[in-house]
């Protein structure tokens, strides 16, 4: 899962090297905590939080296929 987030992440913004990525792993659930530069961040976030919905979407779709509940924080 966390291969998947800096994936699409790098994909978005203009400082690719910036992409950092860490899994916090429980029981049931893991918590992915994404950061980038702060100048990416608006394009991490998307208009409206649309861009990072559809990245907790595909997140949650490849969760689903491992049994796993994963969730998405982006961090300042």
């Amino acid at each position: 899962m966390k291969e998947l987030i800096k994936y699409m992440a790098q994909a978005l913004v203009d400082k690719p090297e910036m992409v950092a990525v860490s899994e916090i792993v429980g029981e049931q659930t893991s918590v992915i905590e994404l950061r980038v530069a702060k100048e990416d961040l608006g394009k991490v976030i998307g208009k409206q939080g649309r861009t990072a919905k559809a990245m907790r979407t595909i997140l949650s779709a490849a969760s689903t296929k491992i049994r796993k509940r994963s969730v998405l924080e982006i961090i300042e």
